[in-house]
């Protein structure tokens, strides 16, 4: 197997009827190639069905060159994309959410990125109090595949300023907990998953949908009850359970 077919059969995996994250062309994913190129989902495709041909290879030093600056316009983003391509003739064009994919996949850690719209997710994102009812952790495999915490993005404009306000976001998570985010929610958007590997990635993924159908079904029974962080921060320094993190996390990339 190779990174790209990895990331097709991740793909299509998450946009299976029975996953409730992607319908259509929603969603877009990610996976880094070497130090100085990446592959993105083509606009328009349908994460269900895609194919090696319909993922974009770019180069992470072009792409990024859009972070710079004020916010590019449409007729600088489509000529960035196009010098970005490692092949040339590839007509397709990366998806509108590429630069946040670039900005992601250059984290020490994060070799695969799946942003989709799971429909329990939404259901919350697009609620009023959204980033109260997504906080926290409510059971220990919630803390122990998606993390002690997540990152809150305000809705904003898609392109530029989403990947900037992403950047902020993540930037700052680190900066209090010293390790990388597993997960982003984007108010009235979706989720994003950081993952070492595509297991990792579309075990976040899964593990964020059951936490909202559970943060659903405990609002409707009349609310959330959390964990302290005290529990979380116990639960994720026990042996056993750093020990089942590694192992759902599956074999991590090396970065070149």
């Amino acid at each position: 197997m190779t990174i790209l077919s990895d990331l097709v059969a991740m793909s299509n995996a998450l946009g299976a009827p029975d996953a409730h994250c992607a319908i259509l062309g929603e969603g877009n994913t990610s996976a880094r190639q070497d130090a100085e190129t990446f592959h993105v989902k083509g606009s328009g495709c349908s994460l269900q069905s895609m194919a090696a041909g319909d993922f974009v290879h770019l180069r992470f030093d072009r792409i990024l060159t859009l972070m710079d600056g004020p916010p590019a316009d449409e007729a600088r983003i489509k000529s960035v994309y196009e010098q970005a391509k490692v092949d040339p003739a590839q007509a397709r064009r990366p998806s509108v959410e590429t630069l946040f994919h670039a900005v992601l996949l250059g984290y020490p850690g994060v070799a695969v990125v799946a942003h989709t719209h799971p429909t329990a997710v939404n259901a919350l994102t697009c609620s009023l109090r959204w980033s109260e009812h997504l906080q926290g952790r409510m059971f220990p495999d919630e803390a122990v595949v998606l993390g002690r915490d997540s990152v809150f993005v305000p809705y904003v404009d898609p392109g530029v300023v989403l990947a900037r306000t992403i950047k902020s976001g993540v930037d700052q998570y680190r900066a209090r907990h010293n390790e990388n985010p597993k997960l982003v929610y984007m108010q009235n958007h979706g989720v994003i998953a950081l993952g070492a590997n595509v297991t990792e990635a579309r075990n976040i993924t899964a593990m964020a949908v059951k936490a909202a159908s559970i943060r659903l079904g405990a609002l409707s029974a009349g609310g959330i009850n959390r964990l302290s962080q005290e529990v979380i921060d116990h639960l994720l320094e026990r042996p056993d359970e750093k020990y089942r993190a590694k192992a759902l996390a599956g074999p991590s990339i090396e970065r070149p």
